[in-house]
């Protein structure tokens, strides 16, 4: 599987998903908000733990550098 994530945006998916994470824990969502978030912070973990966005690939989009020899 190719990666099509740089490190910028796997760290800021990663961040994102703490920071859902710290919300739901102090109790600031609960509720249908709290489930949606929670299932895109897993997604964002996911995808920054495998450094691939299925989303990436139907629009021609990376965000990785590519090694320049």
């Amino acid at each position: 599987m190719t990666t099509n994530m740089g490190l910028l945006d796997r760290l800021l998916r990663t961040l994102a998903a703490i920071g859902v994470g710290i919300l739901y824990a102090t109790g600031t969502i609960g509720g249908p908000t709290a489930l949606v978030l929670g299932v895109v912070a897993a997604a964002f973990l996911l995808t920054s733990f495998v450094g691939t966005c299925p989303l990436y690939w139907p629009l021609g989009l990376s965000t990785r550098r590519e090694n320049r020899a």
